[in-house]
């Protein structure tokens, strides 16, 4: 996933280029300091203002936005002004980048709302004590005053070709999808955040080039010295198929609890374990574990680490591991081979929980998820269970149902598997 940059990348900012997909403008042999980003570091006597911009159209982030920001987080402890620029202004427009069709337009108070979920969820990442370390900007500030004239300024640096050649303009193009006028002013309203923080260095995503390339062209045009680019790879989801999001249902929240965290990490495909230790981790790839198991374990004991500490992090892997033992014993009852006794309880976020078991005997099968919920009085009434499920409160071994229509043909299916209601209330499905 992690494209190679050039072998004459100084030892000393190995963190900082650590899993980035390309630099631009980038020759490494040149000692000009608009040429080569590791002169600019070295030849500039202040730190660098580094630039993020992220526009809060939701209310979630996941661990594949999570990689610009810990990049962002690289450049602060490397000594630098991270500025993350929060995007109420643009959020209104939507990025077109990748779209089909136009993005419905925001309200203020959803982009309000959205925008402080997002600071919360990035706040475990980011050094937000340091003083000169972290600006926190709302491109409103800027945008919001620009007059007809500023905008046919920024309109005029830029032709209609130079914007159809961006990809998911192009597509909607070849396509006779609609492209809204509006959405031209995307990309020159993200360029002209650039412009308005003096950034040496923006931030982004492989899928962001055009964007960040048009801060650039508008920093040349406004007499400043242009940015460098540094795009960092998109992340795959679980599924080890597509890209992470949570409308495929492959993602990591940052928000979500440590066991639902973890249970998810640890089943990584191991092809993705590489890539998932080198974005999202700052453990030496070089000392990593072998045996692909302990290195699911480990990876899921860092992240949990991260977002909710090293206690609570310690306890999830302590209870995933008791769901895993439940399982095993399940499966030895059921087999006759290889039966033990030992812990039958789940120890989650600091409590122990008698992990009660249920039987399926009592449930006629097929039968939908929210009947045995209810059958099982882990909820009062089948639509208590639905309402449930339809707000994330329901987990079957760690993975939320949120599909209410979820149903199962036979009882081996279940055989072994934790059904969960909120934090607290577990059962073991047994025969």
């Amino acid at each position: 996933m992690t494209a190679s940059l050039s072998s004459k990348t100084p030892e000393s900012l190995d963190t900082l280029y650590r899993g980035v997909s390309e630099i631009f403008p980038d020759q490494p042999d040149s000692n000009d300091a608009n040429e080569n980003l590791a002169q600019r570091l070295a030849q500039t006597n202040r730190p660098l203002r580094v630039k993020l911009g992220i526009d809060p159209t939701g209310a979630d982030i996941h661990l594949g936005h999570s990689i610009p920001v810990r990049k962002l987080r690289s450049f602060q402890d490397a000594g630098h002004t991270a500025i993350l620029i929060i995007g109420d202004f643009t959020a209104r427009i939507g990025d077109p980048t990748g779209k089909s069709e136009v993005r419905r337009q925001l309200t203020q108070e959803e982009v309000a709302e959205n925008a402080k979920s997002y600071l919360d969820q990035v706040r475990p990442i980011l050094d937000f004590q340091t003083p000169g370390r972290l600006e926190i900007r709302y491109n409103s500030e800027w945008l919001s005053k620009l007059d007809l004239g500023k905008i046919l300024e920024l309109l005029s640096t830029m032709t209609v070709g130079q914007m159809l050649a961006k990809e998911g303009f192009a597509l909607r193009y070849e396509k006779e999808n609609p492209i809204y006028l509006h959405e031209f002013l995307y990309p020159l309203m993200q360029g002209y955040d650039s412009v308005a923080v003096e950034a040496d260095v923006e931030l982004g995503g492989t899928d962001q080039k055009f964007n960040l390339a048009v801060g650039r062209d508008l920093q040349r045009h406004f007499g400043q010295t242009p940015q460098f680019g540094l795009l960092m790879p998109i992340l795959l989801g679980t599924d080890g198929k597509q890209k992470m999001s949570k409308s495929l249902g492959n993602y990591v929240g940052l928000s979500e609890d440590p066991l639902t965290m973890y249970s998810k990490l640890e089943k990584t495909p191991d092809d993705l374990l590489q890539d998932y230790f080198n974005l999202l981790t700052d453990l030496p790839l070089e000392q990593l574990p072998e045996n692909p198991r302990d290195r699911q374990k480990l990876l899921a004991l860092n992240i949990v680490t991260q977002y909710h500490g090293k206690e609570a992090a310690e306890q999830t892997q302590k209870a995933a591991i008791a769901i895993s033992q439940a399982r095993t014993r399940t499966h030895a009852q059921e087999t006759g081979v290889g039966i033990s006794h030992g812990q039958t309880d789940v120890q989650a976020q600091g409590e122990v929980i008698p992990a009660k078991e249920f039987s399926l005997a009592k449930v006629q099968f097929p039968a939908k998820l929210f009947y045995i919920l209810s059958t099982s009085k882990l909820c009062p009434s089948s639509s208590e269970a639905r309402r449930q499920m339809q707000g994330g409160g329901v987990k079957l071994d760690g993975d939320r149902i949120s599909d209410i229509n979820l149903a199962f043909d036979s009882p081996q299916d279940l055989y072994g598997k934790v059904l969960q209601v909120g934090k607290n209330k577990f059962v073991r499905l047994v025969p």
